[in-house]
């Protein structure tokens, strides 16, 4: 049986919040990927980043899902239920 994110219900029309990792940008860091929260609009940087400011904003705000804003890429990540969604554009 293939498992549901049961978190879809939280998913907001959103924009990114800003065009980097908003904490790397504030501390003068770098970056490897961007993730953009579903919820309100935060862009962290991926785990693949030394900050890992976007696993750290969900533990944080408890905000479920976050989505790849690279270009060409369109999966979200539910952090709850460790899920890979596809993501309409």
């Amino acid at each position: 049986m293939t498992q549901q994110c049961t978190h879809l219900h939280t998913i907001r029309n959103v924009s990114p919040n800003t065009q980097g990792c908003e904490e790397c940008l504030k501390m003068g860091d770098t970056w490897v990927h961007l993730r953009m929260c579903l919820h309100c609009g935060h862009v962290g940087c991926c785990d693949s980043s030394k900050n890992k400011h976007a696993t750290k904003h969900f533990h944080a705000a408890k905000h479920p899902i976050v989505r790849s804003i690279e270009p060409g890429e369109s999966w979200a990540w539910c952090y709850v239920d460790e899920l890979e969604l596809e993501i309409e554009e």
